[in-house]
C-alpha cells in the first residue's frame, strides 16, 4: 500500500492490483487475544445500527396512525437512518483514526442514547425523523471502531485477526437485522411503539459501561510530520457527499410525484464532489484508486441490488400484512420469523463454504423463487404461503451477506480492507434508501395486493441482473 497515503489517514484502497490473498496459516493461540471483555463490547455496538435499521419495520403502520401519517410519510423514518449511516460509516472510520477508535466508539453510544430519549418523547412525527439521523450517526461508530481495535489488538500479538472473530461481527450484524422485525413487533404490542426508540437508552448505555471498562485505551497520537500538521478531515468532500445522497433521497421518496427539479443540483453536488475527490490530497473517497478495483465495485453492485430487495421485501411485506392481511404488528413479526431463521442459518453455512460464486449464484436464484411467491400472494392467501415466501428471502439474504463480505475480503488489498468493508456498507444503505422510495411509489397511503405484486416484479427483475452479474463476473470464476 501507498505509505504516504496510509499516513494521511485518507479513505481510499490500496494501489496494488487486485489479486486473491492466500489464507492465513494456523495461528498461535489467538483466541485467547480476542476474549469475551474486548468482543462483548464490540459485538453489542455493532448490533445497534441493524436493529435499529429492521425493529422499525412492524411499526410503521402503528406509527402512521399515531401521528396521522401514511406509508410515503413513514418511509422517511427508514431512509432517514440510512442516509445518515451511508455519510456517517466512512466519516467515523476517518475520525476513528485521528481520534482513536475507542474515543470514537464512546462517543457514539452516547448519540444512539441521547438518540433514544428523543424518539421515545418525540411530540411530533418531525422528532421522530430527527431521531432516525441521530441513531444512524451514534450507530455507525461501532463497526469501523470495532475493526480499527481487532486490526490494534492483533498488532500486539504480532498476528492476524482470525476469521472467525470477524465472523461474529458478521453474524451480530446479520442476526440482529434479521431478528428486528419480530423484536419490533413485540415491542409495539406490548409497550407501545415508543419503546422501539427507548430500549436504545439502556443498551447503549450498557455498552458505554463495558466499552469504558474493558476496551484498551487508543494509544497516542503518532508524532506530526514535518511542518507540524497531522493529518485532517476531508470536510468538504463529506459535505458534498452528503449533499449528493441527500438530493437522490428527497428524489426517490417522492416517486409517486417526481420531483424533476432535484435532478439538477444532483448533478452539480455530484460534480463538484468528483471535481473536488479528484483534486484533494487526502481525499475523503479516493476515486482513482476505487475506479481501478472493477471487481470490488461490482461486489458492491450485487451487494446493494441483494439488499434492495430484501429491505423491499423487508419492509413492504411487514406492512402488507398488516394492511391488508389484519395481523397486528407482533403477529405480522411471526410471519417473518422464519426469514430472520433462514437468513441466520445461511449466514452459518455461507461462512463455512469457500467458495464464493456458487453461493451467490444461489442467492439469486432464491431471490427469483421467492419474487415468485410474493407475485402470487393475495389476502386470502394461506399461511403457509406466507411463510414460505418469508424463508425464500431470508435464505438468500444469508447467503450474500456472507459470500458478498467474503469477496471483499479476498478482492480488496490487505492494508485497505477497512476502507473496502465501509465502503460494502454504504453500498447496502444506498440500497435500503432506494427500497424506502419504491415502497412509497408502490404502496402511497395504503400498503395493497397491487403495490406487493409490483414489489415482486422488481425483485424479479433484480434477481435476473444480479444472476447476471454473478456467473458474468470472471474473479469470481474458480472460487464456487
Amino acid at each position: 500500500m501507498n505509505r504516504r497515503a496510509d499516513r494521511s489517514g485518507r479513505l481510499s484502497l490500496a494501489r496494488e492490483e487486485v489479486r486473491p490473498r492466500p489464507e492465513p496459516g494456523p495461528l498461535p493461540g489467538p483466541a485467547r487475544g480476542f476474549g469475551a471483555r474486548l468482543m462483548t463490547p464490540l459485538l453489542l455496538g455493532s448490533l445497534l445500527n441493524p436493529v435499529n435499521s429492521t425493529m422499525i419495520a412492524t411499526a410503521l403502520v402503528a406509527i402512521g396512525r399515531g401521528f396521522g401519517v401514511g406509508a410515503a410519510d413513514t418511509a422517511w423514518l427508514v431512509a432517514s437512518l440510512y442516509l445518515a449511516s451511508a455519510v456517517a460509516q466512512p466519516a467515523m472510520g476517518r475520525l476513528a483514526d485521528l481520534l482513536g477508535p475507542r474515543r470514537v466508539f464512546l462517543a457514539g453510544l452516547l448519540i444512539v442514547a441521547t438518540a433514544g430519549a428523543v424518539g421515545a418523547a418525540a411530540p411530533a412525527f418531525g422528532w421522530l425523523i430527527a431521531s432516525r439521523v441521530l441513531l444512524g450517526v451514534g450507530t455507525s461508530a461501532a463497526y469501523p471502531c470495532a475493526m480499527a481495535l481487532l486490526r490494534a489488538e492483533a498488532a500486539r500479538l504480532g498476528t492476524q485477526v482470525p476469521r472467525p472473530v470477524l465472523a461474529r461481527l458478521s453474524l451480530a450484524a446479520l442476526g440482529s437485522a434479521a431478528a428486528g422485525p419480530v423484536l419490533g413487533g413485540l415491542l409495539a404490542v406490548t409497550a407501545g411503539w415508543r419503546a422501539i426508540f427507548a430500549v436504545n437508552v439502556p443498551v447503549s448505555l450498557v455498552g458505554l459501561v463495558l466499552a469504558l471498562l474493558w476496551l484498551p485505551r487508543d494509544t497516542p497520537r503518532a508524532a506530526r510530520p514535518a511542518g507540524g500538521r497531522g493529518p485532517s478531515v476531508d470536510g468538504l468532500g463529506i459535505a458534498l457527499f452528503a449533499g449528493t445522497l441527500t438530493t437522490v433521497m428527497l428524489f426517490l421518496m417522492e416517486l409517486t410525484a417526481p420531483r424533476w427539479p432535484l435532478l439538477a443540483p444532483f448533478a452539480v453536488l455530484a460534480c463538484a464532489f468528483v471535481w473536488w475527490e479528484l483534486r484533494c490530497r487526502a481525499p475523503f473517497l479516493d476515486l482513482r484508486v476505487l475506479a481501478r478495483h472493477r471487481p470490488l465495485v461490482l461486489t458492491y453492485l450485487r451487494h446493494g441490488l441483494t439488499y434492495l430487495v430484501v429491505y423491499c421485501v423487508m419492509y413492504g411485506y411487514a406492512q402488507w400484512l398488516e394492511e391488508s392481511r389484519g395481523l397486528s404488528s407482533f403477529h405480522a413479526g411471526l410471519l417473518m420469523l422464519p426469514m430472520s431463521l433462514a437468513a441466520a442459518v445461511c449466514s452459518l453455512l455461507g461462512a463455512r463454504t469457500k467458495g464464493i460464486r456458487g453461493p451467490l449464484t444461489l442467492a439469486a436464484v432464491l431471490l427469483l423463487a421467492g419474487a415468485g411467491a410474493l407475485a402470487l400472494a393475495h389476502g386470502d392467501t394461506p399461511v403457509a404461503a406466507l411463510l414460505s415466501a418469508s424463508v425464500l428471502f431470508g435464505l438468500p439474504q444469508g447467503l450474500a451477506g456472507t459470500g458478498n463480505q467474503a469477496a471483499v475480503a479476498r478482492q480488496a488489498p490487505a492494508d485497505g480492507i477497512g476502507a473496502a468493508a465501509g465502503l460494502q456498507r454504504t453500498s447496502q444503505y444506498l440500497g435500503a434508501i432506494t427500497a424506502s422510495g419504491l415502497i412509497a411509489l408502490f404502496y402511497g397511503q395504503r400498503a395493497g395486493d397491487a403495490g406487493l405484486h409490483s414489489i415482486a416484479v422488481t425483485a424479479a427483475g433484480l434477481g435476473l441482473v444480479l444472476l447476471v452479474l454473478t456467473v458474468t463476473d470472471r474473479a469470481l470464476r474458480g472460487r464456487s
